[in-house]
């Protein structure tokens, strides 16, 4: 399974595991990098900046053993913490970072001076010939069978466009679950995966044992799509909660979105409501229980160490 993203991160396997909010911890990236593949963590899931600082030490420390871990920033104006996570990650250094939502031109600058990898989010060929263009290391192609805020096209279209338009590694990020999986990608000619939701079930993931059973009892019929978490539609299990609340924007927020001058406020504001609904979902199983996941829980039937989990990837 050695190519290019083996290559660039010297790991065994071409597989990252995927920052996910909350999910995400030292723990899980632990085991990633014990056991042949990259771990990252949204630098989000630290509250505070010494938190993000002694994350990445504890992870130096393991990754001596070997493997490469990595942290996923979030570069729009959005996310007021930005310029201090970005600035801390440089100071401590990591294998690679990956951008969202926004513009990573900042990133990869600073990121590169100080020997740091940086991969971009995209999600068609126009936002990927821009980053590659500002200098990104590879792209994660994030298609319509992703986790979250997934893309519109489908793994094989997006893969073998990027790849036929760019010269440098694509990662496809959505819809692995299994060794399968994986091998599907690779042969639309992806230079490796990146795999969230089968991670969500795992011993060491930092969430509830509700959230963990969801991913064993539903499976990918029972993913839909809502913008009631940030305003930007994103893929969550269908309990019945959602159900009842629906996945529709309200009608106020159709009208202010209209609004530019209020457009990007009442962005932020969504985006600040929904990420703590998210984290109450997480942290606290409710009648009100909110849970992002991707289809590939369909190959999820029980919680297991991550260590299992990466074995039913390559084995």
């Amino acid at each position: 399974m050695s190519n290019n993203l083996t290559e660039l991160l010297k790991i065994k396997y071409p597989i990252i595991q995927a920052p996910m909010f909350l999910v995400s911890n030292v723990e899980m990236v632990k085991e990633a990098m014990k056991n042949g593949i990259a771990g990252c963590i949204p630098a989000l899931n630290y509250r505070t900046l010494e938190e993000l600082r002694l994350a990445i030490r504890t992870l130096k420390e393991t990754k001596e053993e070997g493997g490469s871990f990595g942290f996923n920033l979030i570069v729009n104006k959005s996310n007021i913490k930005y310029k201090g996570q970005l600035e801390v990650i440089c100071e401590e250094g990591c294998d690679f970072i990956i951008t969202s939502l926004g513009s990573p031109e900042e990133t990869i600058k600073k990121a590169h001076k100080v020997g740091i990898k940086v991969f971009c989010d995209v999600v068609d060929l126009k936002f990927a010939k821009k980053v590659e263009n500002l200098g990104a290391d590879a792209i994660i192609a994030v298609n319509n069978e992703a986790g979250g805020h997934r893309g519109d096209m489908s793994p094989k279209n997006l893969i073998t466009e990027l790849v036929k338009s760019c010269s440098i590694p694509i990662i496809s990020a959505g819809g692995v679950g299994c060794k399968k999986d994986v091998d599907r990608m690779l042969s639309y000619g992806a230079a490796g995966v990146s795999v969230g939701s089968p991670f969500i079930a795992s011993l060491e993931a930092g969430v509830t044992e509700e959230y963990k059973q969801a991913c064993v009892d539903y499976g990918s019929k029972d993913i839909v799509m809502t913008e009631r978490i940030s305003g930007t539609p994103c893929t969550v299990i269908n309990t019945p909660y959602v159900k009842k609340i629906g996945t529709k924007s309200t009608w106020i927020e159709n009208i202010l979105n209209k609004n530019r001058k209020l457009k990007k406020w009442v962005k932020m504001i969504r985006f600040s409501i929904g990420m703590r609904a998210t984290e109450k979902a997480a942290k606290k199983a409710t009648y009100k229980t909110v849970w992002v996941a991707g289809p590939s829980i369909e190959h999820t039937k029980e919680i297991l160490p991550t260590k299992a989990i990466i074995s039913r990837l390559v084995e």
